[in-house]
């Protein structure tokens, strides 16, 4: 009995301290997979949520990759979530934990379509840091880097397609035209890239895996490059394969931000919304650009565009 009440009060009192034990967790991230980008962002998340004097059970971090991670104790107790990649939000979501969520890393259109489909669930306050970059911040940079394009192209998705009108206000707004291609149902991907190829100066990529993933984003490239089309893309990797540049966030900035959003929360200083990225990168082939005929500088480029959101 003595052994039984002394393992009692130790527990509480580790509970009380918030050490190593599943009811200290503050702030638990479930990420996708351990993929170096999620994996970059994760840790910053966790380093970042972590101040000097703070024990470390405060911030955890859970991979869908393992087995046990949807049904760690940690997740349960926590009382900030911040989900990376749309499986990891997904799943979080069907556990019904009613704690708030932060989803990273996800297209505003992908976002959108797991709350449309859990909205027959009890609600969970969940808000989205979005993968992709504002429109009026893609244009201005089409307009910095490309100022004689007039007519830019998009391959839509069945998700990315429904933000077509916003962007097409946005380029109209600077003088610039939106040709359209779509993919799915009876379009597949090379009938909507030809559309696009035939009547367009740039083409800018749009976060949709219907669109681009691992086995078509070589053949899209290789396309434009024949076509002497550059490529605005959203991801440094697809600079690497062949895209003219990438405006994108990087893992760190994204965990930076995603610990902020959740300091709000925390505080309970105002409503939390859904968000884009705040901080971004410029990433140029300069081997594209050359082909091109083009002479840019992604420093140039970077504070340009900086200049122009500091505008009052």
């Amino acid at each position: 009995m003595r052994r039984i009440l002394l393992q009692i009060m130790y527990t509480l009192l580790a509970c009380c301290m918030g050490v190593g034990f599943a009811g200290a967790t503050e702030l638990v991230v479930v990420s996708g997979d351990r993929s170096p980008g999620y994996s970059e962002a994760a840790q910053t998340i966790a380093a970042d949520w972590l101040r000097p004097g703070v024990d470390k059970s405060e911030a955890q971090i859970l991979f869908l990759t393992d087995a046990s991670a949807l049904d760690a104790p940690s997740l349960s107790a926590a009382k900030i979530i911040v989900t990376l990649g749309s499986e990891a939000l997904q799943k979080v979501l069907a556990k019904d934990l009613r704690v708030p969520v932060i989803a990273a890393l996800i297209p505003k259109a992908g976002f959108e379509r797991i709350v449309r489909e859990q909205a027959k669930r009890p609600s969970t306050p969940v808000v989205a840091l979005y993968l992709e970059q504002p429109f009026p911040r893609q244009v201005e940079l089409l307009k910095l880097a490309l100022p004689d394009a007039k007519k830019v192209g998009v391959l839509w998705g069945a998700e990315s397609g429904m933000q077509a009108g916003s962007l097409l206000a946005g380029l109209q707004a600077r003088g610039m035209e939106l040709v359209s291609g779509y993919v799915g149902g009876t379009n597949n991907l090379f009938s909507g890239l030809k559309a696009v190829l035939d009547d367009t100066d740039v083409l800018l990529a749009v976060p949709d895996p219907q669109v681009y993933n691992g086995s078509s984003i070589s053949n899209v490239l290789l396309a434009t490059y024949r076509a002497r089309v550059p490529v605005v893309a959203f991801s440094p990797a697809y600079v690497r394969a062949g895209a003219l540049l990438s405006l994108h966030s990087t893992p760190k900035q994204i965990g930076q931000q995603a610990v902020q959003m959740a300091r709000a929360l925390q505080l309970g200083s105002g409503a939390v919304s859904s968000q884009y990225p705040s901080d971004y990168t410029i990433v140029l082939n300069d081997h594209v650009a050359r082909s091109l005929g083009l002479n840019l500088d992604e420093q140039s480029l970077t504070e340009r565009l900086r200049r122009w959101e500091k505008r009052p």
